[in-house]
């Protein structure tokens, strides 16, 4: 089975660079990705409309290229999750988590038992269609598997602490549309009520050595998030990159 060196890398204290993935599911994307520099893929299922199917194609379209493919499922469900990782998912993260009794549940959702409740299915996608030894594939699998927690409600936020403590959660993914969105200021991303979430939720993860992760819509915000302390990092996302870039060629043209 593949290692996972994203998840080695930002446990080591390093960084990691991505985007995230709404639309543009074609054959070629992950190694376009991984030629610009990409070290994950992060697929968003919950507002896209991505299939399994298409979602089992990225997968193996990703492998042997070293880009780590992570998913946000269509719902915080056991049969979605167990099947994203079944498919080939190196990473999964779950929207919306308000409480360490939730983060727990997930948790259990990526194990195996007797450390969680995951269907056993080997010798399929996850595992390369390898034989091996189980006991060993099952240590592997917990091992690389990526489990982040979004923070993107107010009672999110306020649990931050406690759910950062879940043994098995690997670090917490800021979700600052839809936190802004529960504390009654829509679309104020950078109002001091999300900065002091931020705020909270980083110090959370250092103190449970856990690492921190968001989606930067630009390179200054970014920047300033890196220096702050999240060092899990996706660069913008494929329709807002591919609208960004051909809007300001298209503009450069016509202005000469």
């Amino acid at each position: 089975m593949r290692d996972n060196p994203v998840k080695q890398r930002l446990q080591a204290g390093g960084t990691a660079f991505g985007t995230m993935v709404f639309e543009l599911v074609a054959p070629g994307l992950p190694a376009i990705l991984k030629a610009a520099g990409a070290d994950f893929a992060l697929y968003d299922m919950e507002h896209s409309g991505i299939s399994m199917a298409e979602m089992k194609q990225q997968f193996a379209y990703a492998r042997g290229l070293g880009l780590v493919p992570i998913v946000r499922p269509p719902a915080k469900q056991y049969n979605l999750c167990a099947l994203l990782l079944d498919l080939g998912a190196m990473g999964l993260m779950l929207p919306m988590v308000e409480s360490a009794a939730e983060a727990a549940d997930i948790v259990s959702w990526t194990r195996y038992p007797r450390k969680g409740v995951s269907g056993a299915m080997f010798g399929g996608a996850h595992d390369d269609y390898a034989p091996g030894d189980i006991a060993e594939k099952m240590r592997l699998a917990e091992e690389r598997t990526i489990v982040l927690a979004m923070i993107e409600t107010e009672r999110g936020a306020a649990n931050v602490e406690e759910i950062m403590a879940v043994p098995g959660i690997d670090g917490a993914h800021l979700g600052q549309f839809d936190l802004s969105l529960s504390l009654g200021i829509p679309g104020q991303t950078g109002h001091a009520r999300i900065e002091a979430v931020v705020d909270r939720m980083l110090a959370a993860c250092r103190a449970n050595g856990k690492f921190a992760a968001c989606m930067a819509p630009s390179v200054a915000i970014g920047r300033d998030w890196m220096a702050r302390g999240f060092r899990m990092v996706s660069y913008s996302y494929d329709v807002g990159l591919l609208q960004a870039h051909l809007s300001e060629g298209i503009a450069a043209l016509k202005e000469g």
